[in-house]
């Protein structure tokens, strides 16, 4: 464990409290996270995880964007809604295949330390990623699933800090899932 884990995993605390609150500020602390968990990422051989960090800075710019030209509820957060159900059979399988072909490839191009779990764990956390840029309830379910995958991926190599904020991250999923629906029957502000 390094201070750059310690300090993104503080950064990672901060973001996503702001998300499950549906706060704007919640960006540049998943930039700053993102951008340090690389190197955490890398040294730890966890290369998808890594790759992810670069995907996960794009996606936080668009989000930014996207959550600033949003409508707003009566609480100030931004509004939310929900996939229909094709679109969330679609989600489903496309992030099941490109996981699992992520996977394939990385067992077979590197020496990743767990490439089919690190590669569900990085197919779902885009997923998630993507569809809660875009404001979506589904996103918090997918993260309940990535945060309880990873902190065991993240213990077993080591990243002690890590595994105990994707621990606290499982518990701050729910509490977004529940806020968020919640907030889908508030009126627009």
């Amino acid at each position: 464990m390094t201070i750059i884990e310690w300090v993104a995993a503080a950064l990672g605390l901060i973001n996503v409290v702001l998300v499950a609150r549906r706060s704007l500020w919640n960006y540049p602390f998943g930039i700053a996270m993102v951008a340090l968990y690389f190197f955490v990422f890398f040294e730890a051989k966890l290369y998808s995880d890594a790759l992810l960090q670069i995907f996960f800075l794009v996606i936080n710019a668009y989000g930014w964007w996207n959550w600033v030209h949003s409508e707003k509820v009566a609480d100030g957060g931004i509004a939310v809604a929900r996939l229909s159900v094709p679109a969330r059979l679609a989600w489903i399988a496309g992030t099941a295949l490109a996981s699992l072909a992520w996977g394939m490839g990385m067992a077979r191009f590197t020496d990743a330390a767990a490439p089919f779990a690190d590669a569900m764990i990085a197919g779902m956390s885009v997923a998630a990623q993507i569809l809660q840029s875009q404001r979506k309830v589904e996103s918090w379910v997918l993260w309940v699933a990535v945060d309880a995958l990873a902190t065991g991926l993240f213990w077993s190599r080591g990243l002690i800090a890590t595994s105990i904020l994707y621990a606290i991250f499982f518990f701050i999923a729910l509490w977004g899932l529940i806020a968020w629906r919640r907030t889908m029957h508030q009126a627009p502000a």
